[in-house]
């Protein structure tokens, strides 16, 4: 009786699984890729004056593309507020979020999302003019804050302030892109939002060279790809064009060389470019996958260094972004 009930149990499961487990299919006979993105957030993700999307954010979209579909090109790119981010994800609307946000337990447990991994380790900071002659976060105790609502920066700011025993005026706004001509317009004191964010939000300023960056990071905010729950092929394979752009780089495989690689010889590089093994057949892929992500897109430090590094105009310092083996946080499980 027992065991009936456990093999009823799983047939429910399996029926349900089968139920849900749709997203590698739908997007293959889509043709395109559905993807969340930012749409305002200059290195990250955003169109230029042509409608043509850059950022480190949209070459994750595209290596998901090229994994599944052969072309890193066939991605319909959904510009999505904080606000509604989480609701086109869950509704189908799109197939996965890629807009710089937070992996945090509340979001990781009753969303109904799992995020995939972390393509940008960032935390949270200040701008404020050079004229304020502020040279630390702790000295903001009674300036106004201008910080986008329903996000982790503005839970983030009110802990800062009460940690330190600090009065907060922070000022609210529906989107970054409110807030940030809210400071630029002298409404506030200060503006708040992931280190990332400041860098990218400065260059749109009137007169970028007036403000400054504090040097207090005052959260952990690791940044990535999210997925609907019950689905756990698209979860992988999610997860592993991600993967492939940080193992790449790791073995040196870079958009100049890979064509290159198909007589390597070097175990972990057959294995990363289909002639050993059927790495991509157990993904649903086909077994060039990996080759199509870096010949089309770029290995993570690629991806870094023309939309975030010094290759761009923010020009950020890789810092805590560097591979495990230059002293970074960027680690991800070997293709085998």
């Amino acid at each position: 009786m027992k065991r009936l009930a456990a093999l009823i149990a799983l047939a429910l499961m399996m029926v349900a699984h089968g139920a849900t487990a749709q997203t590698l299919k739908t997007v293959k006979e889509r043709g395109v890729l559905n993807c969340g993105a930012n749409g305002m957030l200059g290195g990250f993700g955003m169109p230029d004056a042509q409608g043509q999307w850059t950022g480190l954010d949209v070459d994750v979209c595209r290596a998901i593309a090229a994994a599944v579909l052969g072309d890193a090109t066939k991605v319909k790119f959904f510009p999505l507020t904080a606000k509604d981010r989480f609701t086109a994800l869950q509704s189908g609307e799109v197939d996965v979020l890629v807009r710089n946000t937070t992996w945090t337990s509340s979001r990781d447990t009753t969303l109904g999302l799992n995020f995939t991994g972390i393509d940008y380790y960032d935390g949270q900071g200040f701008m404020v003019r050079k004229n304020l002659k502020v040279n630390s976060a702790l000295e903001l105790s009674g300036a106004s804050v201008c910080v986008q609502q329903g996000t982790t920066t503005e839970l983030n700011l009110a802990d800062y302030f009460r940690a330190h025993n600090m009065q907060l005026k922070s000022v609210t706004f529906a989107t970054s892109d409110e807030a940030i001509k809210a400071y630029d317009s002298g409404r506030c004191d200060a503006f708040t939002t992931d280190a990332s964010g400041l860098y990218a939000e400065r260059l749109r300023l009137a007169n970028p060279g007036d403000h400054m960056i504090l040097p207090e990071i005052i959260s952990k905010e690791p940044l990535g790809p999210a997925v609907r729950h019950g689905d756990d092929q698209w979860f992988d394979v999610v997860k592993w064009a991600l993967f492939a752009m940080i193992d790449g780089e790791e073995l040196g495989l870079t958009q100049k060389n890979i064509d290159q690689q198909a007589n390597a010889t070097n175990p972990d590089i057959k294995r990363f470019v289909g002639t050993e093994g059927n790495y991509g057949e157990q993904l649903g892929l086909s077994k060039d996958w990996a080759v199509k992500i870096i010949k089309q897109v770029g290995n993570y430090g690629e991806s870094f260094e023309r939309n975030v590094g010094q290759g761009s105009p923010l020009k950020i310092d890789r810092g805590l972004n560097r591979l495990w083996t230059k002293g970074g946080l960027q680690y991800a499980p070997p293709i085998r």
